[in-house]
Order: C-alpha cells, then structure tokens, then sequence
C-alpha cells in the first residue's frame, strides 16, 4: 500500500476475476479486519474481510432470481466432546416440515480453522444448490454443516496440531462418534430426511476432507456417497488409517469423489490415497482442478459434486 499526501493509504490490484477474495490489513504487525467492511470471512484463528467481484449469473455462487431454501442454525450439548456447538441446516426451496415427503441428506463439512458456517459464510453453499436445483441439476436436498472439531486442541494448538498423529487421530474419532450418534439422530428426528445409506452423502475440504473419508469409508454402510476436496491430514500408513473398513460396504460405495487442486501442496498425499483405494478394489472419481488450497477451488468442487448425488443409475 502507498500513502498519498492526505495520510490516506491504498492499493490497486491487478484485475481479479469474478469470485470472493479474503483480505486483511497488517498494523504494525498485527493483522486487522477492514472495520468498514460488513462482508466477512469467519475464521477461529484468522478471520478475514471479503469482497465481491460480481460476475455473470451463470456462476454457481452468484445469487440469481431463484426459488431459495432456508439454512437453519441450531446449538446443542455434545456429550462426546464435552462443549457447547453448534451445526447450521439447509433445507431446499418448498421444503415442508408437515408434508409426508423425505429428502436425502449431505453431511457438508468445513476446513481446519473455520467454524461451522464455513460452507454458507465463505463457500456459498446454500447459493450454490439453490441455483443448481433451480436448473435441475442438482436433486433436491437437505444440507448439515456441523462443527468439525471432536477435540478442541486441533484449534489451540494451531498448525501444530498436525505433527500430532495421536491427536489427529482422537480428533477423527470423537468427531465420528459426535456426527453418528449426536448430529445424526438429531436431524433423522427434527427434519424429513430419509434414513437409508444410498439417501445420505458425506463430504468436506481439507480436514473436512479426511473426516468425510474416515466417517465414510469406516461407515460405509451408513453413507453410499463420499467427497474429498483437498484432503488433509490423514496418516500416511491408509491400512491402519482405514483398519475399520468393511470391504464389502467400501467396495459398493455409489460415489468416491476426490477432488484436489493441481497447485494445492496437498496434491500427492491425495494422489498416493487414490493409488491406494485402487489397490483395495473401491472404485473412485479422482478430480485434478486448476488451483491451490483456496475455497475458489472448493466452491467450484461442491458446485461439480452435487450434480451427482442421489441419481439413479
């Protein structure tokens, strides 16, 4: 930035194409939010500002004059992990809490640092499949974005956490027991969605991304569809990783989709989990994108993966 002669700070970027761009100032080497800004990027450790560039409507993320869903936002006592949380629920345009109708469900889960309005605050996703479904792309759905710490130390520790193989593992399982036996019977109680496995989905970036894995494939009689954008933070030993899963689930999953960003660091450990998944007979959808490890990526990964959930074949 340069300071003209008024005092008054400014910079002109290159020209940026239409999406949502994260920025923050830095004070005196402190990182500060525009305090002029209201359009926000939520973060547990660096909460950003947000701005817009507009583009044609034709961009899934871009609000069009369409019929909208409602997304929902509950608070509840996790037994499993010991705190207060909360998860945020999408319900399609016409949804009916008194009709007889069921819906399928996709458990949508965020990245390492973000809370659990992730997917609707930064990632558009209620905008995302409320345009989709509009153009009858995409099945109407139910949407369950859930806090995805099972232990709180991921987060105090920071990227530290990561060098920590017994706490990435503690944080997948209580976060797997949390989602199975507290969220899940929650929303088959409270909302008309159907409780089969080829009705349910599961899918997430980054941590969000081994956690949708974990939970899927060690539960893939509970969830016939996975998505993996960016994942991160798996062992790398994938037979103990996966020691719970059941072949004969993992290996008629209706969908495994791994998406990964080319320029993303992240982009060989996912290469070295589909090589893997081959070697173990379970069929998977890998998705090479042009990016890094940016929710540019991921908005443009749930508005390619939902298309494909819940169809028929």
């Amino acid at each position: 930035m340069q300071k003209d002669d008024a005092g008054v700070w400014s910079v002109t970027t290159d020209p940026l194409e239409p999406d949502y761009y994260g920025y923050s100032f830095v004070t005196d080497g402190v990182g500060l939010i525009d305090p002029r800004n209201p359009l926000m990027k939520p973060n547990l450790l660096g909460p950003q500002s947000m701005v817009h560039v507009s583009g044609p409507a034709a961009l899934p993320w871009e609000i069009n004059d369409v019929p909208h869903g409602i997304v929902h936002h509950h608070f509840y006592k996790s037994s499993v992990v010991g705190d207060q949380r909360d998860y945020y629920v999408y319900t399609p345009p016409g949804y009916d809490p008194a009709a007889k109708k069921t819906y399928p469900v996709l458990y949508l889960l965020h990245g390492y640092s973000d809370d659990a309005s992730g997917w609707t605050a930064v990632g558009r996703a209620n905008v995302i499949l409320d345009n989709l479904m509009a153009q009858q792309e995409a099945k109407p759905m139910v949407v369950v974005m859930t806090l995805g710490y099972g232990d709180p130390e991921m987060l105090s520790l920071g990227s530290r956490a990561f060098s920590h193989q017994d706490l990435r593992q503690r944080n997948l399982d209580k976060f797997r027991s949390a989602l199975l036996t507290e969220i899940l019977p929650q929303i088959e109680k409270e909302y008309r969605v159907s409780n089969d496995r080829s009705s349910r989905a599961i899918a997430g970036l980054s941590m969000g991304g081994s956690e949708s894995l974990f939970v899927g494939i060690t539960s893939a009689d509970r969830f016939g569809w996975i998505g993996a954008f960016s994942t991160g933070g798996l062992s790398d030993d994938f037979d103990q990783q996966f020691s719970e899963m059941k072949a004969k689930d993992a290996t008629s999953l209706k969908l495994l989709w791994i998406a990964c960003g080319t320029d993303d660091h992240l982009i060989e450990p996912n290469r070295k989990l589909r090589e893997w998944l081959t070697s173990k007979g379970i069929k998977h959808t890998d998705i090479d994108t042009p990016g890094a490890h940016t929710w540019m990526v991921w908005r443009r990964n749930l508005a390619a993966f939902a298309p494909l959930l819940f169809q028929t074949k």
